[in-house]
């Protein structure tokens, strides 16, 4: 293990965090979209159960203000029998319907008892130009059938467009049935009824009925796989990183003593320069100098 010395510095320890870190957060986005799909399946399996119960009157789901008791009643279809009150429906701005901006057209209906009831008529295309239903999208007169999905009131979260808490509006943030009975004189029922049918049959100039929610699962189980393979990933390429970096250090340091040892080799030798050495006196004279 010495050859991994290197990941103790203190740069490596905080790269060891931060791939640890993330591979903790990429494994909780898996596991989030995982109960996201759950969430969806339990939804649909509710929007599947409700929609199949028998017809339900309008009017005997709930009364007018029991807002906290249409939650169990969500995607249950109901019917009823009466009046539009024409110039008292509004737009929900910010509705799209494939991607393309416009509004839904909500239209309160005038029942036989003196309540009423909040109709989705459908989605118009307008790109943000109205502040109010155009002329063209007037509802029907006289007395009309509408059967439809239950929904419930839409209610400002954390986030999002405030609408005015006085005056009569003609455009609404998000399908509040409490804002919308401010402004109209009958009671209104504490929920909206998304139009799938009416009779009189609904006319090719009327608002595009809003489809029924779809009962697709949602891309959140490839998302939760995706999530999970890049953890795998991760957890598979930084060990191979630290080893090549293990094995880089290795060849820098044996290459660094191949390199001493020939310094080494090549240097002179450092001794006395007179060791060794013999001193070789003048050659003395041969022979009889006089001779």
């Amino acid at each position: 293990m010495s050859r991994y010395r290197f990941a103790l510095r203190p740069k490596w320890i905080l790269s060891h965090i931060f791939v640890l870190s993330l591979v903790v957060i990429m494994i909780n986005l898996g596991i989030w979209q995982l109960h996201r799909l759950q969430e969806k399946r339990d939804r649909n399996a509710r929007v599947t159960a409700r929609s199949e119960e028998p017809v339900a009157q309008a009017g005997d789901l709930a009364a007018p203000g029991q807002y906290g008791k249409v939650g169990g009643l969500e995607f249950r279809r109901a019917t009823a029998t009466g009046t539009y009150l024409g110039d008292q429906q509004v737009l929900v701005r910010g509705r799209s319907n494939d991607s393309a901006p416009g509004s839904w057209v909500l239209t309160p209906l005038r029942l036989s008892d003196g309540t009423a009831l909040v109709v989705n008529r459908g989605w118009i295309s307008n790109s943000g130009e109205y502040d109010a239903v155009p002329k063209r999208f007037a509802a029907p007169t006289g007395e009309v059938t509408v059967t439809g999905l239950v929904r419930e009131t839409e209610t400002r979260g954390s986030f999002g467009s405030v609408d005015p808490k006085t005056g009569t509006l003609t455009d609404l943030a998000r399908a509040d049935v409490a804002r919308l009975d401010q402004q109209v004189d009958e009671d209104l029922l504490p929920y909206v009824l998304q139009l799938q049918v009416q009779k009189p049959a609904i006319r090719a100039a009327d608002p595009e009925p809003v489809p029924a929610p779809a009962l697709d699962e949602g891309p959140h189980l490839s998302y939760a796989l995706q999530w999970f393979s890049f953890s795998l990933m991760t957890l598979i390429i930084y060990p191979l990183i630290l080893r090549r970096r293990a094995r880089e250090i290795e060849r820098e340091e044996r290459n660094a003593a191949l390199d001493a040892a020939a310094a080494d080799e090549a240097e002179p030798d450092g001794g006395d320069p007179e060791d060794g050495a013999q001193l070789v006196s003048p050659a003395a004279p041969t022979g009889d100098p006089s001779g």
